[in-house]
């Protein structure tokens, strides 16, 4: 066995070993079933928090794009087609 290999046997084996072995890598308060308990109202928070957070990003991007696509229209309906995107008109 190599070196490197041996290493990562080495490093899997203690990882497990802590895993396993370690009270406080066991399982959170949702799986032991106590959903009352303070860790289980953060965890749910956090959950919560993590949702409104990942909504508030892509309704972000969905607004950008739903505002381009009224600007594309406005300036579909000018005379001349839509004009070239410069620094003076919102370009780079």
């Amino acid at each position: 066995m190599s070196r490197a290999i041996r290493k990562a046997v080495c490093f899997v084996a203690v990882g497990a070993a802590v895993a396993v072995f370690s009270t406080s890598a066991q399982a959170c308060a949702a799986c032991f079933g106590r959903s009352n308990s303070e860790m289980a109202k953060g965890l749910n928070w956090g959950i919560f928090v993590l949702m409104l957070f990942i909504v508030g990003v892509l309704g972000t991007i969905a607004a950008c794009f739903f505002r381009l696509a009224r600007r594309m229209a406005a300036y579909s309906e000018m005379e001349g087609g839509v004009p070239p995107l410069t620094a003076s008109n919102g370009g780079i």
